[in-house]
């Protein structure tokens, strides 16, 4: 018995699941991008290496290539790129061995949600973009 979705189905699923993945961080690449100012402060304050270019990279990373994943546009190489980018903010931003208390359960489930979303960016670029993406449209699927 064949109990597997049909290709139109899988394609949905493909093209909802590429904007679940990238909605956190379209919206916080958004804050970012219109608190420039207060982004830098942030990374400063997170103790990020060179915080302007940190809020620059952030920035690109989070809103720009989400983005494009969203659209599927260069997607298997995109969404590479994005499990390592947040593999680096992972330990970045979520150091929870370093931490006691509130925090450290804090930064551990943040710690643990990034790799989580690691393992989505890593299946999507084993699964492709789906029917319903630029990548596609552009015959790069």
């Amino acid at each position: 018995m064949n109990t597997s979705a049909p290709q139109s189905a899988k394609d949905g699923i493909i093209l909802l699941s590429r904007f679940l993945l990238v909605l956190l961080f379209l919206i916080f690449g958004w804050n970012k991008l219109t608190d420039y100012h207060g982004t830098v402060a942030y990374m400063q304050m997170a103790g990020a290496p060179i915080p302007a270019l940190s809020a620059l990279i952030a920035i690109i990373m989070e809103f720009f290539v989400g983005l494009a994943v969203l659209l599927g546009l260069f997607t298997r190489p995109l969404a590479v790129l994005l499990a390592l980018y947040t593999l680096g903010t992972a330990y970045i931003g979520h150091h929870y061995w370093t931490m006691t208390g509130m925090a450290r359960f804090e930064a551990e489930i943040n710690f643990y949600k990034n790799i989580s979303i690691i393992g989505g960016f890593l299946l999507l670029y084993v699964t492709g973009p789906g029917k319903y993406a630029l990548d596609t449209m552009l015959r790069r699927g």
